[in-house]
């Protein structure tokens, strides 16, 4: 399956379950990286890696292994770098 169709499938179910508290939107993708933004009133003190550990998570659910490359914080929540393990 190639990763945008996996990358859809995974954030429209993260959304399912997580939203309006964090939504996770793609930002751009390629063969080995893509950004995602986390927006929300999710909590930024306590567990908030987390957040991005379970879009991780639900990757390996739909057989592809990711790992966080950076995290850039910004006012509304997050821009998170993702690589794509092999």
């Amino acid at each position: 399956m190639k990763l945008k169709t996996v990358l859809k499938k995974a954030i429209t179910q993260y959304n399912k379950y997580r939203s309006p508290e964090v939504t996770a939107t793609l930002l751009s993708i390629n063969e080995k990286f893509f950004e995602v933004q986390f927006t929300g009133p999710f909590c930024r003190t306590c567990g908030f890696y987390d957040y991005f550990d379970d879009l991780r998570v639900l990757l390996e659910d739909f057989g592809t292994r990711v790992k966080v490359a950076e995290i850039k914080e910004i006012p509304e929540g997050a821009v998170v770098k993702f690589e794509v393990i092999e």
